[in-house]
Parts: C-alpha cells; structure tokens; sequence
C-alpha cells in the first residue's frame, strides 16, 4: 500500500465541493441539533430584515408623502422591534455556531490523531513529521474558522439574497428579471473559478505543510548541523521552502480576492439597470416612489450578501481544501490487519516463532529478505549479525510485527501473528529499539509506560519490581532514581542513560520475546556487563534476539545467524560468524 500522500494527492480523483461537505457533516452528526437551531435563527433574522425594507416603502407612499408623522412613529417603532428581535436572533446563531466550530476543531483534531495511533510505520517512514503536524493543527483550524465564523455569516447571506430575490420579483417580475440577470452572469463565473480556487488553496496548504517540515526536521538536527558548520545549509534549505510557500500565498490569495471586484461590479450594474428601468415604470404610472425604495433596497440586500459570498466563498474553498488533505488520512486503512481464523491454536513445540518463506520489500524499493524459514526457540538467545542494511532490523521489525512480510507467515506461538491483537502481541514481544524514545516526566512515567500491570505501584512497589528484575544498580545510575526527570528532546540525559530507561522498561514487561536492537550501543563497558548479567537472569522461558556489532556482546548466544543480501544463514561458531562478516564487507 503507498503511504505517501503527496503522491497520493496527486493520484485522488477530483472530489466535488457536495461530495467534501457531505463527508465533513457525516463526522460532525453530534452538531446537527446545534446546526438546525442556528439555521432557525438565521431564517427568522433574515425574515425581519427581509420585511423592513417593505415596511419602509409602504411608509413612503402611505405616510410620508401624505404628511401622516403618526403613522410614521407607528411604522418606526415596529421597526425598532424587528431590529432588537434581529439583534437578539443575530447574537443566538453566532453563539450556537461559534460552540460547533470550537467542537467540530476538537472533534478533527482527535479523529485524525486516532487514525494517526492506528496507521502503520511504512505511513510515518513516507511522510513528514512536520507536515502531519500541520494537517492536524492548521488544516483543522481553517474548517474550524469555517464553521464558527464563515458558515454563519454564509448561510444568513444565502437566506437574505434568497429572500430578497423573491421579494424583487414578487413586486415586479419585470423589474425583478432585469435586476436579477447580473446575478447568473456571476453564478457562471463562480462556477468556473471555483476549482481553480480551490487548487491554488490546496497548494499553499501543501508548501505551509513542506515549510513546517522544514522547520521541524532542521531543529531536530541542529546540533549536526552546528558540529559540521553548517548552518548555510540550514538557510537555504529553509529559504527554498519559505519561497515556495511565498509563492503559492502570492497565487492564493489573488485566487481568493478575485471575485469581490467583479461581483462589485455586476451589483453597481444591477443598480443602474433597477434604477433606469423604475424612473421609467414611475413615468408609465405602473410604480411608486414608495416601491422604488424598496425594490433599491432588496437590490442592496441580494447583492451586498452576494458580495460577501465572494470573501465567504473563498474561505470555503480554503476549509475544502483543508479538509481535503485531512480525509486523505482519515480515508486510510492500516495494512496490519488482523486475522481471526485459528485464533485458538497453541504451539505444542519447543518453536516460540517462526518464519515461515517469508519474503519483504519496502515500498518502492527491492526485496529485502528472500524466501526466509526460521525458527527460534523458547529460551534460547539468537544473535543476528551482519554489514550495515543487509537487514537485521527489519528481521527484527518482522518478529515484532512493526511490518508485515509481503509473502510467506510469521507464526508466534503456533499461530499468525496477525491472529494476535496489538495488546497481545506487546505483552509478549518487548523491541527496544537502536534510538529509544522517552516521554517528558520522570524515569518512573517512562519505566511505566504501556504497562498495565505496573501502572498504579508505588514508587516503593516500583523499586521492588526493578531489584526483582536484578536492575537495582542500572536504577541507581540516575541521581534521583524513579523521579529523575526526563525531557522528550533528550537533553537532560545522555542517549546511554536513555538506552537504559528502555532496557528497563522492556524487561518490566516481562516478555516471552526480547529483541535488542544495538541496546549497548552507547554504554560504557562497565554498563554493558551489567546488562549482561540482567539478561543471564531473565526468565529460562524468555527468548533472546540480540543485534549487536560489538562481538562480545553475541559471543553467549547460542545460535548466530548472518543477516545480508536477502538470506538468513546459521553461522556456526563466532569465528564462522566473524569470517562471513569480513567475506560480506569486502563483497559489498
């Protein structure tokens, strides 16, 4: 399956304005009571304002012309009225509406970052950290200001220009035909733009998203980048994306403003032709002053929120396009799957896993394992050696089901491993992985993560668990113990102390399936005996997969495999192992 949504992006078929709102509302079900009494009060505010100018016309003919001022304060104070009653109508429906724009950018932002929790590794391999951030935080923010601002503001306009065009051709459908043909001229040119809009919007959201990724992947590495003085990298990597994103605002926002001129236009055409053609209808005796100020005011009030749809528009786009690049996530399924079939079968052998004519590719690229069988046994510890990308890791990926292979079965326990939920599957296989990655809290908050069991002991409780684990002195290594503090960016520990938490971490679960990934990498020799000693006195049922490069980290292993080139080869001895490494280095 290809994860990579700038590709994607440019595979989707076009996907109709109704199409993308009609998905939208489908997520936002909860919001339709809030919706309807929102849309009631936009009807009964536009009726009132709808109705004055009708009020004033008749005023003029009946009052006003004939020096009748008690009528006139009659006819005032109803409108007075009205105002109030709209005032009060106005404030409800931008109330209602600005608490569904506040839920509906809640309500995105968790469905898109549950749908992130459930997607597989190969989607975070092919795509951005900085630009999902974007996607979840400035795309759901646009539809967000859609729904608490613009869509209020776009349906009343919807309902008055509505109204008063029927109020227009109502009075006088001569009149009203005449001063209603700017409009399909504008509906035309509307149509025609809209697309194009929309794809201007979709690019400037794409380079702010490129942008973001830029910045979050610089800041990442800046510390390489300042070692190797680099900094000049930096900026011109950054200066490419900040243009690419200048240009497409430029293109965006030129796209966006294009219409509120020439709607401008056909409205100041509208009233000349209604202005001309009453004068001549008040000469033929078939109109009145009174009907001539109304029907300039239902003028004003079709195309003033015609004109304002111009803007509103354009921010719809903007949200569709916003939106589009969410559900591009929302739509994805993960390619782990799990299965149910023999959901209930045990091994009866010694065989905790097994690949069985396992073959794997990443996307887009070649095979990495060819055709492999291979069985590990329950208790017994198995190094995997081998040059730099003849894939240990992704061996070791496997047996974790971080991938699934792309032919053959892995088989834990006698079962598919994809029989296996995700809690299942982690309460048996324990990765720690060549870059652990810790959470900002304490040495405690990390050791516990994901851990049901342990979750709710005491520190005191903790502790008992880490000296029955044998990890008491790797504990005492940290100066405050389980209350040392711990920053997600790393910079209160060494990366050795960090590979530590997550040596702790894995063995406190307890699995039957421990796979070390380089663990010792980064410690000192003095740490790595300790290490050693721990993993002496895991459980005689634990099963051991250690990648390492440092020989005498596998030199206890009771079997060697030699990793490279697709194939999986028992090594023998560690001399064997040592001699296929140097024949595989000089080979590549």
């Amino acid at each position: 399956m290809n994860y990579n949504l700038n590709e994607l992006s440019a595979q989707q078929q076009k996907t109709s304005a109704y199409a993308s709102v009609k998905k939208l509302f489908v997520l936002i079900t909860t919001e339709k009571r809030n919706i309807i009494l929102a849309f009631t009060a936009i009807i009964v505010n536009s009726i009132l304002l709808l109705l004055s100018p009708l009020l004033i016309g008749h005023a003029v003919d009946a009052y006003i012309s004939k020096g009748n001022y008690h009528g006139l304060l009659s006819v005032s104070a109803i409108l007075l009225c009205m105002y109030l009653l709209a005032l009060i109508t106005g404030y409800a429906q931008t109330k209602l509406m600005g608490g569904v724009g506040q839920r509906t950018l809640f309500i995105l932002r968790n469905a898109l970052f549950n749908k992130l929790q459930l997607l597989p590794i190969a989607f975070f391999n092919e795509n951005k950290a900085g630009d999902l951030i974007s996607r979840l935080n400035n795309d759901t923010d646009k539809i967000s200001q859609f729904f608490s601002q613009s869509l209020i503001q776009f349906m009343g306009n919807l309902v008055t220009m509505i109204g008063a065009g029927v109020f227009l051709l109502i009075i006088n459908i001569k009149l009203g035909s005449a001063a209603l043909a700017p409009a399909l001229l504008i509906l035309i040119f509307t149509l025609a733009l809209s697309p194009w809009v929309k794809r201007k919007n979709a690019r400037n959201l794409k380079t702010v998203g490129g942008m973001s990724a830029e910045i979050q992947e610089s800041l990442n590495n800046f510390r390489v980048i300042v070692a190797f003085n680099r900094r000049d990298y930096f900026r011109k990597r950054f200066t490419q994306a900040n243009n690419d994103n200048y240009q497409t605002a430029i293109g965006a926002s030129i796209a966006n403003n294009i219409f509120l001129p020439v709607y401008s236009l056909f409205y100041s055409a509208a009233q000349l032709v209604v202005l001309s053609f009453g004068i001549y209808l008040i000469a033929s005796g078939e109109f009145s002053i009174g009907l001539l100020v109304s029907y300039l005011a239902y003028t004003t009030n079709f195309y003033n929120p015609l004109r304002q749809l111009a803007t509103l528009w354009s921010n719809f786009q903007v949200a569709m396009a916003g939106w589009d690049r969410i559900s591009q996530i929302l739509s994805m399924e993960s390619n782990l799957t799990d299965l149910h079939e023999n959901a209930n079968l045990t091994s009866r052998s010694a065989t905790v896993l097994s690949f069985r004519d396992v073959c794997f590719a990443y996307p887009n690229g070649h095979e990495i394992l060819h055709h492999i069988n291979l069985d590990l046994e329950a208790g017994k510890t198995y190094a995997l050696v081998g040059p730099t990308g003849g894939g240990k890791t992704t061996t070791a990926s496997l047996i974790a089901r971080l991938y699934d292979p792309t032919e053959g079965t892995v088989l834990l326990n006698g079962r598919d491993i994809r029989t296996y939920n995700a809690d299942e599957r982690t309460k048996k296989i324990g990765f720690i992985l060549q870059e652990p990655f810790l959470f900002t809290g304490t040495v405690r908050d990390n050791l516990l993560y994901g851990n049901e069991q342990l979750l709710k002991s005491t520190n005191e409780e903790l502790e008992a668990e880490v000296k029955n684990a044998h990890m008491e002195k790797l504990l005492s290594i940290f100066e405050r113990g389980l209350d040392t503090p711990v920053s997600s960016s790393g910079d209160s520990l060494s990366l050795g102390q960090k590979q530590l938490i997550a040596f702790m971490r894995a063995v406190l679960r307890d699995p039957e399936i421990l796979i070390l990934d380089e663990a010792s990498a980064n410690i000192d020799t003095v740490t790595e005996q300790l290490l050693s000693e721990i993993l002496d006195q895991l459980p005689e049922t634990t099963t051991r997969v250690i990648i390492a490069h440092r020989l005498n980290t596998i030199e206890k292993a009771d079997e060697i495999f030699f990793v490279n080139s697709g194939n999986i080869i028992r090594a023998g001895s560690l001399d064997d192992a040592v001699n296929m490494l140097m024949q595989g280095k000089r080979a590549s």
